[in-house]
Parts: C-alpha cells; sequence; structure tokens
C-alpha cells in the first residue's frame, strides 16, 4: 500500500519548482529564488512587493531594513512565525530594486496561487501600492485603501504601507503601527491565535 505524501513532500515539490522556473527575464539575474519565511501553513500571509538585494542574496524575503522593521511589528503585535507566512508577487528580484511589471507578476502569478493552497490564510495583509494593486487588479492609490478590510472567498484582506515606505516617510509608522494591530485583532475574533493578555 503506498503512503500518503505529505505537506512537506508536498511542499518540497514546490520550492523545487519555484527554484527552478524561468518563467520571466527576471530568473537570468537572481542570485536566489525568494520564497517565504514564517509557517508553511499559518492563518497569516503578508504578501509584499518582490525580493531586494539582501533578500536575493540570502533567498529569504523582508532580511534588510524593510525585514527588521516588519518583525518589530510582528513581535510587538505577539505574533509567533507560525502564525504567518511571508512571500511577494514575484519570487526573484527586479534589476535595481525596481517595480515588478505586470508582465512579470503575470508569469509569478500560477506559483502564488499554488503557494496560498499551501497556506490556507484567512487572513491577507498586502504591503504597498504593488501587492495591493497586482493582488486585487484595484487602480485606488494605497493612502485611500489602506486599513480598510475586504472579504473575498471568505478571506479578509487589508493593504497597508510597506515598511521601505515608512522608513523614508517616518510619518506615516503610525499607520503600519495601526494597520498591524487590525490584523492581529481580526485573527483573535476568528479565532485564528490565542488572545494577547491586555492590561486592564
Amino acid at each position: 500500500m503506498e503512503q500518503p505524501v505529505t505537506l512537506s513532500e508536498n511542499w518540497q515539490a514546490f520550492v523545487e519548482k519555484c527554484k527552478n522556473c524561468h518563467a520571466c527575464a527576471l530568473a537570468d539575474s537572481r542570485q536566489h529564488v525568494v520564497i517565504w519565511r514564517g509557517g508553511v501553513r499559518a492563518p497569516l500571509i503578508i504578501l509584499g512587493e518582490g525580493p531586494g538585494a539582501d533578500e536575493d542574496r540570502q533567498g529569504i524575503p523582508f532580511v534588510g531594513r524593510s525585514g527588521r522593521l516588519l518583525d518589530l511589528l510582528l513581535t510587538s503585535c505577539g505574533f509567533k512565525p507560525e502564525d504567518y507566512h511571508i512571500c511577494n508577487i514575484v519570487k526573484c528580484r527586479p534589476p535595481g530594486n525596481r517595480v515588478p511589471t505586470r508582465e512579470e507578476a503575470a508569469a509569478c502569478r500560477p506559483l502564488l496561487k499554488e503557494q496560498l493552497l499551501f497556506v490556507r490564510p484567512a487572513v491577507y495583509l498586502l504591503m504597498g501600492a504593488t501587492a495591493f494593486r497586482y493582488f486585487t487588479g484595484s487602480e485606488e492609490g494605497i493612502s485611500r485603501a489602506r486599513g480598510i478590510w475586504t472579504v473575498s472567498n471568505k478571506c479578509h484582506i487589508m493593504p497597508t504601507f510597506h515598511p521601505a515606505y515608512v522608513l523614508r516617510d517616518p510619518s506615516k509608522k503610525i499607520y503600519l503601527w495601526k494597520d498591524m494591530a487590525s490584523v492581529r485583532q481580526k485573527l483573535e475574533e476568528l479565532d485564528l491565535v490565542q488572545p494577547l493578555q491586555r492590561p486592564s
């Protein structure tokens, strides 16, 4: 009798598929394919734009200055690594850290869709204008869209500012903190993370 294929085996096969992808020209200049960090299956997915230089070098998303700010936010809101899955619209670094083109995002979309089937998130945090635009198809500006919940296919979706934008304009930091706190509250309401012990 054949043994059932485990999530780990399926996930490793998916990771290898990503590493061997040449669906667009970004594959020609990458050092690493940047797939994920956090839990493979998690209630929260955090979706960014694409890898930067640090991410391309290490093969892990959000490890530079933006990643340190994101980690500070996650820790401050009481998240553990198994609570979230971090990835990007594209898995290879666009040269010069430019915004991925629509064609590049479209080439990477089948892998992202497959990835989401593994993660099965209930809550999506879209970090930055590019993630918001390419994931939802909306042309609305991120400043107007951030902090507003929408529901699609029983999933709760919120766009927010990208940490890199907040690092350039620290006056926007308060909004990023508010949005992350709102994400924590939503996950608690959905009974997907344990409520934090808050001072009375």
